[in-house]
């Protein structure tokens, strides 16, 4: 697996990072603040912000932005992965599809949503600084990290539909099997070229897939693979 799918995946596997701006206020002084995001298709990261916001109107001032986040349940903050997300968050006009897929994963987001105070936006990556562990260390350019569309975008509600109408039983067995916990609810929420996130009871959980897939049928073929792992 190279460094730019690392990073990508570790940046899918969280759902909150610390969003550094720079200050209209301060006259560019760095801001930091903490906000939930979600990785899209592409690699591109979704966040929901309000005008009222510091940091929206620090990104309508100057749109240069940094994102880093780390694994939340270690506490062992100095020795564990992380990546920082350098790039440009935008204003996004069209948010039918991206407001969908964010509220799937945020469905706390949807009072937010419908204020007229609340937009998405979207931060493209233009390099990435990974740190993958103890002298994991690498630049990523984001010509080797975004990933060009591809069919399973447009797949995606087919598929997530199916699998939470006939497959709860399965995706109950990839968080026994996978994450080593027992739930009794399962669903979801999204699959990319990456792999998928199941809201388990409360919380959401990723699944990797070994190898890239790019079509329902390859996700298919994945999810079978997975399945038959040791019950």
């Amino acid at each position: 697996m190279n460094n730019a799918r690392e990073a990508r995946q570790m940046l899918r596997a969280h759902r909150y990072g610390a969003l550094c701006t720079l200050s209209k206020k301060f006259d560019g002084h760095p801001f930091g603040s903490i906000t939930p995001y979600l990785v899209d298709h592409d690699g591109s990261l979704l966040i929901l912000i309000s005008t009222l916001a510091e940091h929206t109107k620090n990104i309508q001032y100057d749109p240069r932005v940094s994102l880093i986040t780390h694994n939340q349940d270690s506490p062992h903050i100095q020795t564990q992965g992380r990546i920082t997300v350098v790039g440009a968050a935008q204003i996004i006009t069209d948010t039918d599809k991206a407001g969908t897929r964010y509220l799937r994963y945020f469905p706390e987001a949807q009072t937010y949503f419908n204020m007229h105070d609340f937009s998405i936006y979207r931060i493209m990556p233009q390099s990435l600084r990974y740190i993958g562990g103890f002298g994991k260390i690498h630049w990523i350019e984001a010509n080797s990290y975004l990933v060009p569309p591809y069919p399973l975008i447009q797949q995606e509600n087919n598929v997530i539909s199916h699998m939470n109408t006939d497959h709860r039983d399965t995706m109950r067995h990839y968080c026994q099997h996978f994450h080593k916990i027992e739930v009794l609810h399962a669903e979801m929420l999204g699959i990319d070229c990456d792999g998928f996130d199941v809201r388990a009871d409360e919380k959401i959980l990723r699944f990797d897939f070994p190898e890239m897939v790019f079509d329902a049928q390859q996700a298919r073929h994945a999810l079978i693979a997975m399945s038959r792992a040791p019950r």
